[in-house]
This record gives structure tokens, C-alpha cells and sequence, in this order.
């Protein structure tokens, strides 16, 4: 019987998320589940010991598999695990579980209407999000819209199911690769905003659907400083711009 869902969750020293016992959350509720399912952590070069927790895990639950990749960042975690996927459809989650794995279904009952991405929404309102991060999502999301992507409101929640086929031939045509060869630590990229670009100009249907979201990562690289917040905010912004450069010069044809 094939394999219908591989949730693919990406990992960058994710430690005090894996002790508070995330991964056993998913296993709980996929185990209720009448489909076949995988889940693939696609580790980006860990330098604490999620590893060696993912390994742990994993000598009892056989669905689970790890990816041990070389350092490139959030967008590379997800290509190694989306060329390993044997499902026909995939589902991007993070791994702190702001979005719980039980939203999945919101996004399933869009499956049956042609859909082929279909990404979840966090709203304007969202639970334990600093002021900080209120002010810079704000700006980011009109900034972008002004830019692309007008009719979509939140391109940047991890929460994303795509029909596996369609995902590989999206990724392989996505530019910011080029870009993450040299990637230091856990690389904040707009690389949602490219790749919904590229869905939607080639036609892809796209769906986007509400979904329950509450900040749980418990990460010490979550308190990141105001200045290198700063910078991250302003790389995204470049990059949204480096989105509509590429298409202007014809290089998503």
C-alpha cells in the first residue's frame, strides 16, 4: 500500500523541543490515522544534541527516520527531506509544534478540490508572539504583498501540505539555493515567498486555510537580539526583491 502523507520537519538544535516530548505528540495522534504515513527529520547540522534524541526515538518508532545533512539552512532541510519523501503528498511542520500536527486535517479537506499547495494562515492575532515580532511580521507581510503574492495573507507559517510531485519540480526551479551554500546558523530565508512565486505563476492552485498557531518553541536561539533580528527582517525584505529580480530576468521560464 503506498505511502499517502511524509511530513517532513525540519531541525536546527532543537533540543529543548525534542525533551518536551514533540515528536511523541505526533506519533500519538498520526498513529490515529486510517493512512499509510512517514515522518523524516531532516537535521541541518545540529550542534547540540538533537541527533542523538532523534536517534534515541527512533529505535521504537519505526515510521520516523533521520537525515543527517551538511549545514545549509531551513529551505536545504526540506529539499534532502522532500527528495526522500515517499509520499504523495507532503507536510512541512516545524518542530516546536506551534502549529499542531492535529491542524492537518483543516488542510486534508482541501486535498478532494484540486488543490496542490495548500499552506496554513496564522491570522494577525497570534498567541505568545513578542511585540517585536508582531511590528516585524506586520511590516514583512505588507512590504511583500505591495511587492507579490497579493492575494495570499501569510506565506511564512511552517505549516504547508503540497502534492509531493508537484513540490520537487517547484524546488528544483527555486533560486535561493544559490544563495545558502555558506549558511551560518539556523538561515532566516523568505524561501516560502519564493516558492509560493513560482506555484502561482505556473499555475499552481493554491489554498489557504486558517489554522491554529501559538509560539512554543523553547529554542535558546529564540531570543535572538534586537540587532540581528534587524538584520535578519532586512534579509527577507532583500530577498522578497530578489523574487521579483529573478522573474524579471526570466530565470523561473
Amino acid at each position: 500500500m503506498k505511502t499517502f502523507l511524509s511530513i517532513i520537519i525540519p531541525c536546527y538544535n532543537e533540543r529543548e523541543n525534542l525533551e518536551r516530548g514533540v515528536l511523541q505528540e505526533i506519533n500519538q495522534w498520526m498513529g490515529n490515522q486510517k493512512f499509510n504515513w512517514e515522518v523524516i527529520v531532516s537535521d541541518d547540522a545540529s550542534t547540540d544534541n538533537s541527533r542523538e534524541l532523534v536517534k534515541e526515538f527512533l529505535k521504537s518508532h519505526k515510521l520516523f527516520h533521520l537525515l543527517e545533512n551538511q549545514h545549509g539552512g531551513k529551505a536545504w532541510a526540506l529539499r534532502h527531506g522532500l527528495n526522500k519523501a515517499k509520499g504523495e503528498w507532503v507536510l512541512f511542520a516545524d518542530m516546536d509544534q506551534s502549529t499542531p500536527i492535529s491542524e492537518f486535517d483543516k488542510l486534508l479537506v482541501k486535498v478532494p478540490e484540486n488543490n496542490e499547495v495548500i499552506i496554513g494562515s496564522r491570522g494577525k492575532v497570534r498567541k505568545n508572539f513578542s511585540l517585536l515580532r508582531k511590528i516585524a511580521s506586520s511590516s514583512f507581510r505588507i512590504f511583500r504583498k505591495s511587492i507579490l503574492l497579493r492575494k495570499i495573507d501569510d506565506t511564512q507559517c511552517g505549516f504547508k501540505l503540497i502534492n509531493t510531485k508537484v513540490a520537487k519540480i517547484l524546488f528544483n526551479k527555486m533560486k535561493i539555493f544559490d544563495q545558502s551554500k555558506n549558511a551560518q546558523g539556523w538561515v532566516v530565508a523568505a524561501w516560502d515567498v519564493e516558492f509560493l512565486y513560482i506555484a502561482n505563476k505556473y499555475g499552481n492552485q493554491i489554498a489557504e486555510v486558517p489554522v491554529k498557531w501559538s509560539d512554543k518553541d523553547e529554542t535558546k536561539g529564540k531570543n535572538r537580539s534586537v540587532m540581528k533580528f534587524a538584520k535578519e527582517s532586512w534579509d527577507m525584505l532583500n530577498q522578497v526583491l530578489r523574487v521579483r529580480m529573478n522573474d524579471m530576468k526570466g530565470m523561473y521560464n
